[in-house]
């Protein structure tokens, strides 16, 4: 009765501390069905924080450097799958992270199976979440930014969205890599996209790398100002808080600020910032109200800026009012700037 009830997609899971260690010795099978089974019960287990750990530490993720090589597509997913699991907790990130299966998971990027390809930009991702991860992962950016080139929009959406977070987390800690390997104009691609996510991420990875100033003169040189004024207006709270960022940033730039006021920028950010809001949108939108201000501060500092914002200082003063200490302190440096006389 008990084998009628065993379910076949599972391989048989000793008891106590023997299940993981009898596992891991059945993935040394030679047919690929029992391999399959075996990572389908050591998925199930790793749910489990005792036997998570007991995997990390016991020496035993080294012999799935093979699997990540199986010619069975279906093994290398689920291998792959195994992997995100553990990279859900982070003694299992940094078990990842100093083991020697990164070299072989890189690999699979360009794997035929689009589902092993989309457990390891999950695995990737669960890695970047922390600076050694993100860290270990610089060398790997030029090889993203060329699969983003690459791909195209009607490309498995959720494979574009875990591929621009990773860039997001890496570009954040070193921006330079994503910026030599064209990464301004790559992700100007991408900015338009028709799904909401892809253009958040887009968004946000573009608004790391015009933190250093050769990043802040590329979107100006690319002339991506329109694209982000039309973001601006998204329907999407965060693709216009990370376009609200881009242009904060640029602004702090000469060429920037000229630019941003020869396009008509500052009456889109006013417009954000005069939106009436409840009390949950007042908390969603704190940053893009804060990244529209420190925006129009920086545009203040330029003559005609400065000329067109004093018309807007009871608008300001209200802002200066808010609720939310950080937003007031944000107003109050605006009105400082535009009402300074030279």
């Amino acid at each position: 009765m008990a084998a009628a009830a065993m379910d076949p997609n599972r391989a048989a899971v000793a008891f106590g501390r023997r299940a993981v260690p009898q596992l891991f010795e059945q993935l040394q099978q030679r047919d690929a069905p029992g391999r399959l089974r075996a990572l389908t019960s050591l998925c199930d287990l790793v749910h489990e924080p005792e036997r998570l750990y007991q995997t990390v530490t016991g020496g035993f993720l080294k012999q799935l450097q093979v699997l990540l090589k199986d010619e069975d597509p279906s093994v290398r997913t689920k291998t792959c799958e195994l992997l995100h699991m553990l990279t859900s907790h982070s003694i299992g990130r940094l078990a990842l992270l100093s083991s020697s299966l990164l070299p072989p998971l890189f690999g699979l990027l360009d794997d035929s199976s689009s589902s092993c390809r989309r457990n390891v930009h999950l695995v990737l991702n669960g890695l970047a979440q922390l600076p050694a991860g993100a860290q270990a992962l610089l060398p790997l950016v030029p090889k993203l930014m060329l699969k983003l080139r690459q791909m195209p929009e009607e490309e498995e959406e959720e494979e574009q969205v875990l591929l621009l977070s990773t860039l997001s987390c890496c570009s954040r800690l070193d921006p330079l890599p994503a910026l030599a390997s064209d990464g301004v104009p790559v992700l100007g691609q991408t900015l338009t996209r028709c799904s909401p996510d892809v253009r958040r991420e887009a968004a946000a990875v573009l608004m790391a790398l015009s933190v250093p100033e050769d990043g802040k003169r590329q979107v100006c040189e690319e002339q991506f100002v329109l694209v982000l004024m039309v973001l601006l207006q998204d329907g999407d709270v965060e693709v216009q808080t990370n376009a609200a960022g881009v242009i904060m940033n640029i602004v702090i730039i000469t060429t920037g600020k000229y630019l941003c006021l020869e396009l008509n920028v500052v009456p889109v950010l006013l417009s954000l910032l005069s939106e009436k809001e409840e009390e949950e949108q007042r908390k969603r939108r704190k940053t893009l109200v804060i990244y529209c201000l420190r925006a129009l501060t920086s545009l203040a500092e330029a003559p005609e800026g400065r000329s067109l914002l004093r018309n807007q200082l009871p608008l300001l003063e209200r802002r200066s009012q808010d609720q939310d200490q950080d937003v007031r302190r944000a107003a109050q440096t605006a009105i400082r700037v535009v009402t300074w006389s030279p």
